[in-house]
């Protein structure tokens, strides 16, 4: 079992950055691929990027890809979301995910485990 927490976010203006974690209990996350995903209001939840556990793969969405970053120190059963030159379309809660597999999955059954969520605001 693991219990994963996420913080980092809140309101930015539009071209700014924020930088999110998620740092999980009950287990270590080092065999777990994570995940980022986000929901807006009144929109599914989707993809974002994912880390493999070894942290030298990682795979994004077209619409985050070069602005947003994934990183994990398994040390610190932490994961990170580095997000660069936001837009408004970016204002969403953001999940992060753990996937006991050694894929890199795009779709949210995939995942085992969730976070509560944490939100972020970008203003124009």
């Amino acid at each position: 079992q693991v219990h994963l927490v996420e913080s980092g976010g809140g309101l930015v203006q539009a071209g700014g950055s924020l930088r999110l974690s998620c740092t999980a209990s009950g287990r270590t996350i080092s065999s777990f691929t994570m995940g980022w995903f986000r929901q807006a209001p009144g929109g599914e939840r989707e993809f974002v990027g994912c880390i493999s556990w070894g942290g030298n793969l990682t795979r994004y969405t077209d619409s985050v890809e070069g602005r947003f970053t994934i990183s994990r120190d398994n040390a610190k059963n932490t994961v990170f979301l580095q997000m660069n030159s936001l837009k408004p379309e970016d204002t969403a809660v953001y999940y992060c995910a753990a996937d006991y597999s050694f894929t890199l999955e795009i779709h949210t059954a995939s995942y085992d485990y969730w976070g509560q969520g944490t939100q972020v605001t970008v203003s124009s």
